[in-house]
């Protein structure tokens, strides 16, 4: 993961190569509290992959970047 200023800044780190999928320190932040929010129930289970898929398709983040395999 990198931390970028604005879109100007990751177009210069680029330097011409494709970017991967971008989002801001926001949504990283949803993405975050979503994924890891109820670690420390003390019924926690791991998550099935159809649960994280739909965790990450509820935040909007969609697209072959975000499918889970």
């Amino acid at each position: 993961m990198n931390l970028f200023r604005s879109e100007e800044h990751i177009a210069r780190w680029l330097d011409g190569r494709p970017a991967g999928a971008t989002i801001t320190v926001s949504e990283l932040c949803d993405l975050a509290h979503a994924w890891w929010g109820d670690r420390l129930d003390p019924d926690w289970r791991p998550h099935t992959r159809e649960h994280n898929q739909t965790l990450l398709d509820d935040l909007g983040l969609t697209g072959a970047f975000w499918q889970l395999g």
